[in-house]
Order: structure tokens, then C-alpha cells, then sequence
């Protein structure tokens, strides 16, 4: 797929959704490799913080969106009475599935199959970025948490400063394309990391919309210097 093509796929709601769709069923079986090879190495450690910042505890009842293989899920599935994985990838969850039996769900983040209320804490590692309707997607969270629940959200950030943003895609860029030709034969399979990256209304945007949904106590905090950020959030009582 061309530049202007993926660019042209990711101009709608709907060609998003449909883009994202085929993108991560194509990558599902090498999806724990690239994380850990996009993010040096740290992808584990930065899911055992944002599980920390969580403070699960034996009470409370966990919604993992954009589960993928199951890392998030399964640190709260540990301290939680439940825990509950939902995908849109059918794929990554039979992977989630081989490694541990836990609740998954097969869905999607703007139409939640769960009743209002439902849960004290939703997590999301590299969820966000990848809907096709930002405001739809919290406007679900914010329906199924609880009043005081917790959000918690791991992903890349979007650099505001624009010589930092340029070279932080640009290498992107670049090594997605390198894994992309090795591992499927395709250098442009990545290709929509950073392009999802250049749309993304970044952490200060994040936050914001979290406060516009009626979240409190939001959090934008910093990992690997400012390339990816942990948001915390509270919905307000």
C-alpha cells in the first residue's frame, strides 16, 4: 500500500476501522516481538508500572480493551477478583488464550458488550491511538466504569515539539519498514505507526478529552523521555 493510500485509508472512521482490522489480524502471531522491539526492550516493564499506578485490588473488577496477547490482562487477572480481556482481533486473542485461560472477548472498543457500571478499572496498552473515533471510544469507557473507577491508558506519544516529532517517525519509519520486509515480506506493513502517530491528538490532547468526558485526576506521565506517556485517570463520583 502506498503512503497516499494508507493515508487515504485512515482519512474516515470507517476506512480506519477496516484498515486497523486487517493490519492486526496480518500481525497478530509476531505482535509480542514488535512490541518489545519497537519499545527497546521496556514494553513489560512499562505494563508492570501502568499495573502498579492501577492499584488493582482483590475487589475490583478489570477491563483490559485492546488486550492483544493478554500482558495487561493477566497482571490484573493476578490481583483482581475479575479480570476480562476484550479485542477486536480474533487472532490475538486465541494467543492470549494459549498462554493463560482468562475471560476474552472478542469486540469492539466503541461498542462495549458489557451493561453500564460494570467495572472498577479499565486498562488499555496502545489502544487508543488505534480506534477510528476517539471521543465514541471514552464515552464507552467512561459508560462502563464505575463512578471513582480508574482509567489507565500505555501508548506512544506525539511529540509536540516538531524537530523532535520529525525524527521520531522518521525512525520509526525506518525500522518499521526493516522489520516489516523481514518479518512479512512487505516493508510498508508498519508503516501505520507512525502515520497513526502524526494523527494522534497526543498526551495533552488525551488529557483533555478524558476532562471533557468527565474524568478527574488526569495524568499524563512520561516514559522513555517523552516518546510514550502513561495516562491515569479517575471518573469523577
Amino acid at each position: 500500500m502506498s503512503h497516499d493510500s494508507l493515508r487515504a485509508s485512515l482519512s474516515t472512521p470507517d476506512g480506519k476501522r477496516r484498515y486497523v482490522r486487517r493490519l492486526f489480524a496480518t500481525i497478530a502471531d509476531r505482535y509480542d516481538f514488535i512490541t518489545t522491539a519497537l519499545s527497546y526492550g521496556q514494553d513489560r516493564r512499562w505494563k508492570r508500572r501502568l499495573i502498579a499506578l492501577a492499584q488493582v485490588r482483590p475487589e475490583d473488577r478489570v477491563l483490559d480493551l485492546a488486550c492483544g496477547t493478554g500482558d495487561l490482562l493477566f497482571a490484573a487477572a493476578g490481583k483482581a477478583r475479575t479480570a476480562v480481556g476484550l479485542d477486536i482481533t480474533l487472532r490475538m486473542l486465541q494467543l492470549a488464550r494459549r498462554k493463560r485461560m482468562v475471560p476474552v472477548v472478542n469486540g469492539d472498543m466503541l461498542a462495549l458488550p458489557f451493561p453500564s457500571e460494570s467495572f472498577t478499572v479499565v486498562t488499555t496498552g496502545y489502544g487508543l491511538r488505534n480506534v477510528p473515533d476517539l471521543a465514541s471510544a471514552i464515552s464507552e469507557i467512561r459508560r462502563v466504569l464505575v463512578p471513582g473507577g480508574r482509567f489507565l491508558s500505555l501508548d506512544f506519544n506525539r511529540p509536540s515539539n516538531p524537530v523532535v516529532r520529525s525524527a521520531y517517525l522518521a525512525y520509526l519509519t525506518i525500522v518499521g519498514s526493516t522489520l516489516g520486509l523481514v518479518l512479512h515480506g512487505d516493508p510498508d506493513t508498519y508503516r501505520y505507526i507512525p502515520e497513526s502517530i502524526s494523527r494522534y491528538p497526543g498526551a495533552s490532547g488525551i488529557a483533555a478529552l478524558l476532562e471533557g468526558h468527565g474524568f478527574a485526576d488526569v495524568r499524563a506521565i512520561p516514559v522513555l523521555g517523552g516518546l510514550m506517556t502513561i495516562h491515569t485517570a479517575r471518573l469523577r463520583l
